[in-house]
């Protein structure tokens, strides 16, 4: 499945990208950090790319234990980012769903990541910027992450047909996406 433990070299360097990257994270936030938090921020995005989760799942996705993404919930239920309601196949079960405000947080920061992400990838050639566009493609299938273009359509945009600006770029979005989000596991906090 995997292949041989990398070099210490090879590591270095992904954490040196790493930390860049967490960087832009942080300013791609905007105006949102002053409300939300980068593990905050990370639980809204698995919520828009997998759809609505079991709070045990939530956790997985996220790396925490239960109890701490339930707290984290809580902050984003306050804040209007996020929905907590009973399955209607179990009653015990609780569900987590990204509310419009909450997906409109993702969208702007996924926006302004974007800018700051062209603005870094322009100062390379064009054959360094499809290398490292292959190489992160790579890395993020390894660490299980959903791509953009196979994130499920919000529901208010299902109802009126509206397509959300992240499916317009990418183009339609796959419902297999949910299926495989079920399995997946994305532990990467930022």
């Amino acid at each position: 499945m995997g292949g041989k433990a990398p070099d210490d070299a090879i590591v270095d360097a992904v954490l040196t990208a790493s930390r860049t990257l967490v960087a832009v994270a942080e300013r791609s936030l905007g105006a949102a950090a002053e409300e939300t938090t980068l593990a905050q921020y990370r639980a809204l995005v698995v919520l828009a790319s997998r759809g609505p989760q079991r709070m045990v799942d939530l956790a997985r996705a996220l790396d925490v234990t239960p109890p701490t993404a339930g707290r984290m919930c809580d902050r984003l239920v306050r804040k209007g980012l996020v929905r907590r309601h009973r399955a209607r196949a179990d009653r015990r079960e609780v569900q987590v769903t990204i509310t419009a405000a909450g997906r409109d947080v993702v969208d702007e920061a996924t926006a302004r990541r974007r800018e700051l992400l062209a603005e870094i990838l322009g100062r390379l050639p064009d054959r360094r910027q499809a290398a490292v566009a292959s190489a992160f493609r790579s890395f993020a299938a390894a660490a299980g992450e959903v791509p953009d273009s196979e994130w499920p359509v919000p529901a208010a945009a299902a109802d009126t047909g509206a397509v959300p600006p992240a499916a317009s770029r990418a183009g339609a979005r796959s419902v297999s996406a949910r299926g495989r989000a079920a399995t997946g596991s994305a532990a990467e906090q930022a």
